[in-house]
C-alpha cells in the first residue's frame, strides 16, 4: 500500500512513498539549504588539460578520498552472477535464508520498455550509474538513474531506457556490456528522462547544438549520414552497442581512446599525495560535462568505459579545436545553487538534482556504510 509523509526539515520538504517493495523520498529544498555528506568545494584541484582533437580533458584529483571498497559496481555484479537483471514477469533466480537458490516470479506485471527486475545477490551494497549499459533481454537498455541496491534477495524495479528501438523479442539473459553511453544520451536520460528523446539521441550522434557553418578542418569524424549507414548495414534494431562498435564508428573513436588515455596516464602517473578521483570534459571551447567520485578506486572502475562514451561524443560533435580556459572547467568545481529535486531510499542513498539555467549537477549520496558522496555529475545541458 502506497504510504506518504510530509514533514518540514530544514527548510525542506520530504516525502515518502513506498512502491512495490522500494521505498522513496522526495525533496524539495529552497536555495540556501544546507550542504549534503561528502566533499565540499576546494577539496578538489584540476590538474593541466589534456587535449585531443576536439576533445580536453581535466583530470581531477584530492587529497583527501572516502573508502568505497564496500560498494559492487554493475560489470562486477552481473560478470560474477550475484546480480540477476531480467524482465518484467519472468522468473527471478533469489536464494533464500538456508541458502538455497529458488525461481520465483514478481508481480510486476509483464514486459515493459521502462522497467527491469533486478536482484542484488551479493553482500554488497550495488551501485548503479546513469547510462551504463545492459545488453539482452527483449531490448537492450540503459539505467535511468544513479542509485543504490542494497544487498538481499528481493527483486526489485529498475527504471530504465531502451537504446534498441528496433526489437521486442525475446534475447539473452541481460549481461553488462561494458558500456556507458555517451554524454548526449546520458543526458536525455538522467535529466530529460524522456524515452523519445533517449532514443533520438542514439541516432543523431549528439544533441549539442552547432553553428550554422562548420569549418571543414573541424571535427568530428562520424555524421549524421556515418551513423544512419551503420544503423542500415550492421545495426538495424538501432542497437546503441552496435551503432558505436560498428567499424564505420569505431575506428575513430578507438584512435581518440588510446591517445587521450596515452597521455592521460602520463599526466597523472607520479602524483604525491593526491589520487585522480574524476575529470571535468570539454569538446572545443565549452565545458560540456563532469564525472567525480568519492574514491579514486571508484574512478578507474568506471575510467575505461567514461573515456570511450567522452570520445564518441567528440567524434560525433562538430566543433573546433578551440582551447578552453581552466577557470571554465573551475567552475563545474563549484557547486551549483538552484532549486533541488530528491529522492531517496531511506537508508540506503539520496539522488539529489539541482538546476541552475543551462546546468544540471547530479549527486548520489550512500547513507551506509557511512554517508559519502559516490558519484556527482554536471552537465551542461544541450537541449
Amino acid at each position: 500500500m502506497d504510504r506518504s509523509v510530509f514533514s518540514l526539515l530544514g527548510g525542506s520538504f520530504l516525502g515518502f512513498a513506498t512502491i512495490g517493495m522500494t521505498t522513496l523520498g522526495f525533496l524539495c529544498s529552497v536555495p540556501g539549504s544546507a550542504p549534503p555528506p561528502g566533499k565540499g568545494e576546494g577539496e578538489w584541484r584540476l590538474l593541466d588539460p589534456i587535449s585531443y582533437e576536439n576533445l580536453t580533458v581535466f583530470p581531477v584529483v584530492s587529497s583527501s578520498e572516502r573508502d568505497t571498497s564496500a560498494f559492487l559496481t554493475l560489470e562486477e555484479g552481473l560478470a560474477s552472477g550475484n546480480v540477476v537483471v531480467q524482465e518484467q514477469g519472468s522468473a527471478a533466480i533469489i536464494r533464500d535464508r538456508e541458502g538455497v537458490i529458488r525461481p520465483t516470479v514478481q508481480n510486476y506485471g509483464g514486459p515493459s520498455v521502462n522497467q527491469l527486475v533486478l536482484v542484488n545477490r551479493s553482500k554488497q551494497p550495488l551501485l548503479l550509474l546513469s547510462g551504463e549499459l545492459v545488453s539482452g533481454g527483449k531490448q537492450d537498455r540503459i539505467i535511468a538513474k544513479d542509485r543504490i541496491v542494497p544487498p538481499g534477495n528481493e527483486p526489485l524495479p529498475l527504471d530504465v531506457f531502451c537504446v534498441e528501438h528496433g526489437r521486442w523479442s525475446a534475447g539473452s539473459k541481460f549481461t553488462s556490456a561494458a558500456t556507458i553511453v555517451h554524454p548526449s544520451v546520458r543526458e536525455q536520460a538522467a535529466v530529460n528522462q524522456k524515452q523519445a528523446d533517449v532514443w533520438a539521441s542514439v541516432t543523431a550522434g549528439t544533441t549539442a547544438q552547432t553553428a550554422a557553418a562548420v569549418p571543414p578542418s573541424a571535427a568530428p569524424v562520424v555524421t549524421v549520414e556515418t551513423l544512419a549507414q551503420a544503423v542500415q548495414v550492421e545495426a538495424p534494431t538501432q542497437s546503441y552497442d552496435k551503432i558505436y562498435n560498428s567499424r564505420r564508428v569505431a575506428a575513430s573513436v578507438d584512435v581518440m581512446v588510446a591517445e587521450v588515455q596515452r597521455r592521460f596516464h602520463r599526466a597523472t602517473t607520479g602524483l604525491k599525495g593526491e589520487r585522480v578521483v574524476g575529470v571535468v570534459i570539454a569538446y572545443g571551447g565549452e565545458v560540456a560535462w563532469s564525472d567525480i567520485f568519492a574514491s579514486s578506486e571508484l574512478f578507474h572502475q568506471y575510467w575505461n568505459k567514461l573515456l570511450r562514451s567522452y570520445a564518441v561524443e567528440a567524434v560525433a560533435r562538430p566543433t573546433l579545436r578551440e582551447k578552453v580556459s581552466a577557470d571554465e572547467a573551475q567552475e563545474f568545481l563549484q557547486r551549483v545553487k538552484g532549486r533541488e529535486k530528491t529522492e531517496s531510499e531511506p537508508g540506503v542513498y539520496v539522488w539529489r538534482e539541482i538546476t541552475e539555467g543551462t546546468i544540471s549537477q547530479i549527486e548520489l549520496d550512500a547513507l551506509q556504510p557511512k554517508p559519502m558522496t559516490l558519484h556527482r555529475l554536471v552537465v551542461r545541458k544541450t537541449s
